[in-house]
């Protein structure tokens, strides 16, 4: 079936000489790999290798045989430029990390237009935005409403953060709560959108400790999770 739909660019890697196996989360059927043959030799083609760097916006006509095999992309042409995504080094850098938990969490073949639309639109706003300290930490959490494990607030005056359960709490519970300065910071997120996110002001060590409360809580809630490898160079980077 011939399908013409917006994607966004998870991964993509080398495979054989001249082939790429590209990661795409599509408008119009979830997540899709793609063999896109001899993309790495063909000057003359329709697909370029700049298309397929993490987080770029397409529009693409692909042949979707929907059988669990790789599928095809028959042309393909950028949706949005990004004017700084890729050349900034702090946000080159979140675009690994995002990539690659967006790849680490999405998985699933089918159509969700809400979670398509936040992840587009906030790519946008991330390219077009300077103060982007604390994107990655607001991002994540958003993210986990659509994943459907956003955080119970309901008691958020309490001063622990249980990340089994999702829950702000007023006692520990068997070592898998959070508490401190990491839980205050962590609270402010939830008061906020992506216009006034600089509003929020962390140091270096408590961003750190922010975003290793949001990676365990991922790590209870997405099934398969696995710690990004690009967690070390943001961490540098931030630091």
């Amino acid at each position: 079936m011939v399908v013409a739909t917006k994607a966004i660019v998870f991964s993509a890697i080398k495979y054989s000489e001249a082939d790429l196996i590209a990661v795409c989360y599509t408008e119009a059927a979830g997540i899709k790999t793609y063999l896109l043959r001899n993309i790495l030799k063909s000057k003359k083609g329709k697909l370029r290798t700049s298309f397929f760097q993490p987080l770029t916006q397409l529009e693409i006509i692909a042949d979707h045989k929907n059988k669990g095999t790789l599928e095809y992309i028959k042309d393909a042409k950028v949706f949005y430029l990004y004017q700084t995504l890729h050349t900034d080094i702090v946000k080159s850098s979140l675009v690994m990390f995002l990539s690659e938990m967006l790849k680490n969490c999405i998985r699933e073949e089918e159509v969700n237009e809400e979670l398509y639309s936040f992840l587009e639109n906030s790519f946008i706003w991330l390219d077009q935005n300077d103060e982007v300290a604390n994107f990655h930490i607001y991002f994540l959490l958003k993210l986990s409403m659509y994943l459907g494990f956003y955080p119970d607030t309901s008691n958020i005056e309490g001063k622990y953060f249980n990340i089994e359960a999702g829950v702000f709490q007023a006692t520990d519970y068997e070592n898998i709560c959070f508490e401190g300065s990491q839980v205050e910071s962590f609270k402010k997120f939830f008061s906020v959108n992506a216009e006034n996110l600089h509003d929020i002001k962390l140091t270096k060590v408590n961003r750190k400790l922010v975003l290793k409360l949001i990676l365990t809580y991922y790590s209870f809630h997405v099934q398969g999770y696995h710690k990004p490898k690009s967690l070390a160079i943001l961490n540098e980077l931030f630091n």
